[in-house]
């Protein structure tokens, strides 16, 4: 009894393992959500209509007019897919046209119809794809035609600028014109102070000229030609300059040995310095250009004539003397009463240098400011340079010094030569320095910038 009782226990136990174990299984699998129209093995056709894979891709062409066997029905991924063997792509059955069964020519008629379907659509595709390369085109010309009306109306706008611009120069132009009618020739006056460098220049075999200075007060009346469109004004300068230089010729020594009777000298000295002092005439020819902008230039030939020439000289005397050496009885004496000795009796001024007149070139350069008053203001540089000279001398054989015997009543008597007179054969002349111009303009002249001055 025990035993029946043990093994219907047993039974009972396995009994509910089984049950236990086939609702576990029916839970592990999950109940089928879609119930497919085709089966494994199947032919199908894909509609036309259909464009997308369950992936979201767009089949080929190809694959609407080709018949496809279906490989597996749904999967976790695409509960309703159909994967197609020959494509190997999950279709959603509602894409699937099935084949099964159909005679060849339901088929034929099937992939037809689909032929048809995918012309039809492909024609759409391509009357639409023209309707937007028109749409397109149409945009693309209607955006050219309004950047081509932009493109003329900012031209127009700046021709009508430019031509505002040009009108209104113009009427100033007209009204400058106007104001000043034509560009008069004119006359003017000027004043003018210069001064700077200056030199003789002594052609001389002995001792050396130095430079010295000068001051000269130009008075010049000139006329200048003026043309319209011209910038340049020519004209004509002459005039008086009066003026003072100065300037010198130094020796280191000098040995001058003569004979007075039956008595020789020789003087010697040192330290021989000269300064010639001149008080001078000029009379300029000038070439003269003015441009608008104030810049002047003149050139030409000047007359420059000495008018008083006085000159002083030094002469060391500590180290001048005198001997004498008397033939009759072989005595020689120096610095003495018989003799003559020098103590520097020079007088203060001597007129020395023969009147002469020199031929010069002159050029001026510089710029000028014009006032409200119409004068101008001018300054600049200038340069003389001698080209020709009418001084002409022999200088003396006998030396620097020259001596008056003594006499039964008179003292000798030593005197100094000009140096100029004694030494140089020729003579030049140069200056060169800055000048300013006051001008009066007679009338005045209209081209001229306002000055700040």
């Amino acid at each position: 009894m025990k035993t029946v009782k043990s093994i219907l226990i047993a039974a009972a136990l396995i009994s509910a393992s089984v049950v236990s174990t086939l609702s576990a299984q029916q839970q592990a699998q999950p109940a089928q959500k879609h119930e497919f129209k085709v089966a494994i093995g199947d032919s199908v056709m894909i509609k036309r209509e259909c464009q997308k894979y369950c992936t979201g891709e767009t089949p080929s062409t190809w694959v609407w007019d080709k018949v496809h066997t279906v490989r597996q029905l749904g999967t976790k991924k695409f509960p309703d897919g159909v994967l197609l063997m020959n494509i190997y792509s999950w279709m959603c059955e509602e894409c699937l046209i099935p084949v099964n069964g159909r005679a060849e020519e339901a088929a034929k008629q099937a992939a037809a119809e689909q032929a048809e379907e995918r012309e039809a659509w492909e024609k759409a595709a391509r009357e639409n794809a023209d309707r937007e390369a028109a749409a397109k085109a149409a945009a693309e010309e209607k955006a050219a035609r309004e950047a081509a009306e932009k493109a003329a109306a900012e031209q127009a706008a700046r021709e009508a600028e430019e031509a505002e611009k040009a009108a209104a120069e113009q009427a100033k132009q007209d009204s400058i014109k106007s104001e000043q009618k034509f560009k008069h020739n004119y006359d003017r006056f000027t004043i003018g102070l210069r001064g700077g460098a200056s030199a003789l220049m002594h052609h001389a075999d002995q001792g050396n000229w130095t430079c010295g200075g000068d001051v000269v007060l130009d008075l010049q009346y000139a006329h200048y030609w003026a043309k319209d469109g011209r910038p340049v004004d020519l004209g004509l300068i002459v005039g008086l300059g009066i003026g003072y230089q100065q300037s010198g010729l130094r020796k280191d020594s000098d040995l001058t040995a003569f004979t007075k009777g039956t008595v020789d000298y020789t003087v010697f000295a040192k330290d021989v310095k000269e300064t010639d002092h001149q008080l001078q005439l000029e009379v300029p020819l000038m070439f003269s250009l003015i441009h608008e902008n104030g810049l002047f230039f003149n050139v030409g030939p000047k007359f420059m004539i000495p008018v008083y020439t006085p000159y002083k000289q030094t002469v060391n005397t500590d180290d001048t003397h005198i001997s004498a050496y008397f033939q009759e009885t072989g005595v020689t004496v120096v610095d003495k009463e018989v003799t003559g000795v020098y103590t520097g009796q020079q007088p203060e001024a001597k007129n020395g240098i023969q009147f002469n007149i020199n031929v010069m070139l002159t050029a001026e350069i510089g710029y000028e400011w014009v006032l409200k008053s119409g004068n101008s203001l001018g300054l600049g540089a200038y340069a003389n340079y001698s080209v020709y000279n009418t001084f002409k001398n022999t200088p003396n054989a006998e030396g620097l010094f020259d001596l008056t015997a003594p006499t039964d009543t008179d003292k000798a008597h030593l005197d100094v030569l000009s140096a100029t007179h004694a030494y140089a054969d020729k003579l030049g002349y140069f200056d060169a320095g800055i000048k300013v111009a006051y001008h009066f303009n007679f009338p005045k002249k209209m081209k001229y910038k306002a000055s700040k001055l």
